[in-house]
């Protein structure tokens, strides 16, 4: 699997978001996330959009991350929201969104954010696992869906203990 980065409007991204937004719509019957994003949202250093491509140059999977910082939506400064973690079904259980999850903590860490931050549903099992078994745990709810029931919000920090203490003024 080679990673790469690409424009949020990339037609391959733009292929796989399709792909994601039918697969939400069949989980949760709304049409697929409304979240309202940019392809602004993801270029660097203000965030970063990932496809996975598989040897043959066929995109398997995808994600990015976009900077948010204190905000009404519950955000705190610092803060890497993940967005658009996909895998095509025929490629899942091989560690493709683990590798993905990796990659994009790794770019958002290099760019000096401090704390990955992600929203999702109640009908997204795998998504779950996967989050809480790379560290995530349960934070504030935030974003567009912070007010529907079904929405499940977690974080990770991305910066050793010493840099976060020094961003939040915490004291050991």
């Amino acid at each position: 699997m080679i990673i790469r980065p690409v424009p949020f409007d990339h037609p391959d991204a733009v292929k796989l978001n399709d792909e994601v937004q039918a697969e939400y719509h069949v989980r949760y019957g709304d049409g697929g996330d409304a979240t309202p994003l940019d392809p602004d949202d993801f270029r660097p250093p203000n965030g970063v959009y990932l496809i996975a491509y598989d040897e043959d140059g066929t995109p398997v999977a995808t994600g990015g991350w976009r900077s948010q910082d204190k905000n009404p939506e519950g955000n705190e400064d610092g803060d890497a929201e993940l967005k658009r973690m996909y895998v095509i079904e025929s490629m899942r259980g091989r560690g493709l969104a683990r590798r993905m999850l990796a990659a994009l903590e790794a770019d958002a860490r290099a760019a000096g954010r401090v704390r990955m931050v992600l929203e999702t549903g109640d009908q997204q099992p795998e998504a779950i696992a996967l989050y809480t078994s790379s560290g995530y745990e349960p934070c504030a709810k935030f974003g567009y869906y912070r007010e529907y029931e079904s929405s499940m919000c977690f974080a990770k920090p991305l910066q050793p203990q010493d840099v976060q203490d020094a961003v939040t003024g915490a004291r050991c």
